[in-house]
């Protein structure tokens, strides 16, 4: 397994690139909540941190396009369309919080759909 050094060397060429390809997603209002700390930016975050930051977003902005379809998504899945103030608490959520959250949703609900009906027990006398 490589190194995330080794990753960003490889795929973008040195740190400041990585930083610029994830501050395009930070610009983007329809995708970032801001909770950056604006005196240290994005340079000071971890390459690990920022390798994940750009998969999760290039991944949301592929198959959703901005937060609130993602946030649509995940309530259409858990059948909770009407539920505003759920979509109003996940509204709060950054992009991987929400991205985590539609993974194991969509998973779970694959799974429920692949369990076999449990047969009611009966006790023999």
């Amino acid at each position: 397994m490589k190194s995330p050094l080794k990753t960003v060397k490889d795929k973008f060429g040195d740190k400041a690139k990585l930083v610029t390809e994830v501050e395009k997603f930070a610009k983007n209002e329809d995708l970032w909540v801001s909770r950056l700390n604006e005196d240290k930016g994005l340079a000071h975050v971890s390459n690990a941190k920022l390798l994940k930051l750009h998969v999760t977003f290039t991944a949301v902005q592929e198959k959703f396009g901005t937060r609130a379809k993602l946030i649509d998504a995940i309530c259409e899945i858990e059948k909770r369309v009407k539920d505003e103030g759920y979509k109003k608490r996940l509204g709060a959520y950054p992009v991987p919080r929400l991205w985590d959250l539609y993974n194991s949703v969509n998973k779970r609900a694959a799974a429920s759909k692949k369990a076999p009906a449990k047969k009611p027990v009966t006790k023999k006398t």
